[in-house]
């Protein structure tokens, strides 16, 4: 794990001093975007491109232990799940960034929200997503934060089986709706496999407490696309969803959870109205 923590709010590295700050708020602004935005990934550098310092609290320094956790409990289960395929499991590293990194997928910032880059085989996650599931969606808890980090670590799964090459060389060839639709089955293959880690780190550790299950349930249903759509804006575009609805999250998940058999985690053998 890469602890990146106080060196973000830099894009490529480096920050952006006043002359840059203000070119580039303005070269983002004539393209349509928002300059504060910019502002906003310099955050934790000061303007005359010092750093600022970065004092992590208690709480932010149990989150990353408890991180770091969750990966090692990832590769201990994919290490004996891939072994039993007959194929090496080489885990991903985890980049813990503060307000923006720079990616092999390129820049990110906070509200991006955990990511998996198959560029360079890394799961980036700023920690206080996990403070925004509690206070936003009201989907906090420890499962449910581990449950975020194991669907992250599903997607490095996909990349070593090939499938996330597939699906990129398929989605190139289709419309939006269609493309929209692929993805839909990589996510929820991906909530599939967050579950059948926890499935198998429980018979390992007996780590599942009472609860928990509930706990990532609740954050799978939280983060559907029907109920981000209708939260944010009143209605749902279902031709746009992308990764999944709260029924069909909370379904790949819980089949997960209570299977632990990579059988049955083929999302793209389903009709689609059927996942």
């Amino acid at each position: 794990m890469d602890d990146q923590r106080g060196i973000g709010g830099k894009l490529g590295g480096k920050s952006l001093g006043i002359v840059g700050l203000i070119v580039v708020g303005l070269i983002v602004w004539l393209m349509g975007g928002n300059p504060l935005d910019i502002v906003k990934q310099q955050v934790g550098t000061g303007l005359t491109g010092q750093d600022t310092e970065y004092v992590p609290t208690a709480e932010e320094e149990a989150m990353a232990t408890f991180a770091s956790q969750i990966l090692a409990g990832t590769e201990d289960v994919w290490t004996v799940v891939f072994h039993e395929m007959g194929k090496e499991y080489v885990p991903p590293k985890m980049v813990l960034f503060s307000n923006a990194t720079s990616s092999g997928c390129g820049n990110a910032s906070s509200a991006t929200g955990p990511f998996y880059c198959s560029a360079d085989q890394t799961v980036y996650i700023d920690l206080s997503f996990f403070k925004d599931m509690e206070s936003k969606l009201q989907a906090g808890g420890d499962f449910a934060y581990a449950y975020v980090i194991a669907h992250e670590v599903g997607h490095h799964v996909q990349y070593l089986l090939g499938t996330l090459e597939e699906v990129q060389k398929l989605q190139s060839n289709t419309d939006e709706k269609e493309s929209n639709q692929l993805n839909v089955r990589l996510e929820l293959q991906a909530d599939f496999f967050a579950g059948l880690w926890a499935y198998h780190d429980n018979v390992k550790y007996n780590s599942l407490e009472d609860g928990d299950i509930e706990e990532g349930l609740n954050a799978a249903t939280a983060i559907g696309d029907d109920r981000l759509q209708m939260k944010s804006q009143g209605y749902t575009v279902p031709d746009a969803f992308n990764h999944g609805t709260s029924a069909q999250r909370m379904s790949w998940l819980k089949k997960g959870l209570l299977t632990g058999d990579m059988n049955n985690g083929d999302t793209f053998s389903v009709n689609y109205s059927d996942l």
